[in-house]
């Protein structure tokens, strides 16, 4: 196993914002059973938001969440629906799927995905069904982890088959991206197989751990949790909660602040052939390195781990707007650095694994 901590240093930009590329982002809306287990409208329908490099005319304009002229988070910028840049003669581009974090959205993670746009990727990206910002989150939602995979898949299958997109990707070359429980479901894509129960074992003896705590974003307490495992409507979906949902064709994974990582077996971790890197940052309460990030880094067989000095979990959300003041705002001071070091990072990975 190549196993090689680096602490993440000052970089000075991102190298991908120098070449002037143009990005556009463009929303799909599909139709996908799966999902409608853990929507609370029980809606079998999945949000799925793709960036990609533009036509040098196209004209960006500023992303944010939040209200209307009080924002709460800076995306970046990218030009709506704008016609792709052209392709190389007889290629395509290599596609990234990317999932978002417990209770977060496709778009808090857009700083990541225009930044590997404009490096020349298509970045396709989903609204977990259940578990994300814009949709009240469900029991289901928060418990079945695995479906994030499906999620992403189903997500390539319609981006592949999509008369715009469909004809500029490379769906032979794909890497998985994710941001803490994102990083489970880039896993899950590449084949490590998850036992709930081994998670709730780790929590039974460690119920201080980060993971095991009822998250802020929407708190489940075991009484729930026991109450949907015991619902007999739900025996079906459990029933294939060990199934191998490898994404084809997938050659690299990039992992930031991987959370809930014992809800997999090293052993499954070790089955894993294709190039992982991680990034975490060492004062992450949310997902503790010892029991997450690390633990995967020492079972895959290559990886690269890099650790952030004083950065925590919620340093891999987009930027705050300035003067808000919420518990995921970190100082910008060490906001910039890891992100854009994160950039780096996944650009290193994927230009070598996908190209």
């Amino acid at each position: 196993m190549r196993f090689l901590i680096l602490l993440l240093a000052l970089i000075a930009g991102n190298a991908a914002a120098e070449t002037g590329v143009k990005v556009g982002e463009t929303h799909r809306t599909i139709t996908y059973p799966g999902a409608a287990v853990r929507d609370a409208q029980a809606r079998a329908l999945l949000r799925i938001t793709i960036w990609y490099p533009a036509a040098a005319g196209a004209v960006e304009r500023p992303i944010v969440i939040g209200p209307d002229g009080n924002p709460i988070f800076m995306i970046g910028a990218a030009a709506p629906d704008a016609p792709f840049a052209a392709d190389r003669a007889g290629t395509r581009r290599p596609i990234i799927l990317l999932s978002h974090g417990f209770g977060g959205t496709a778009r808090i993670m857009g700083w990541f995905g225009i930044a590997l746009a404009r490096a020349g990727y298509v970045v396709v990206a989903v609204d977990h069904p259940g578990n994300n910002g814009l949709d009240p989150m469900t029991v289901a939602g928060a418990l079945l982890v695995w479906q994030r995979a499906e999620d992403l898949r189903e997500a390539l299958h319609a981006a592949v088959a999509d008369a715009v997109i469909g004809p500029h990707i490379d769906a032979t070359r794909v890497g998985l991206a994710g941001f803490s429980l994102g990083g489970l479901a880039a896993l899950v894509g590449a084949g490590a197989r998850p036992d709930l129960a081994r998670l709730e074992r780790f929590c039974a003896a460690h119920s201080e751990d980060g993971v095991c705590k009822p998250q802020r974003e929407f708190p489940v307490t075991a009484a729930q949790r026991a109450a949907f495992e015991q619902d007999p409507s739900h025996a079906e979906v459990l029933s294939h909660m060990n199934d191998d949902r490898a994404i084809p064709h997938v050659r690299a994974a990039f992992l930031m602040a991987p959370a809930v990582m014992q809800a997999l077996d090293p052993a499954e971790l070790r089955h894993i052939r294709i190039p992982v890197s991680i990034v975490l940052g060492d004062r992450d309460v949310v997902a503790p390195p010892e029991t997450n990030g690390m633990v995967a880094a020492r079972a895959i067989p290559h990886v690269r781990l890099q650790v952030a000095p004083g950065v925590g979990h919620y340093v891999f959300l987009a930027d705050c707007a300035p003067g808000v003041d919420l518990p995921f705002c970190a100082p910008t001071a060490r906001r910039v650095d890891p992100h854009h070091a994160a950039i780096a990072a996944a650009e290193r990975l994927f230009a070598t694994a996908l190209r």
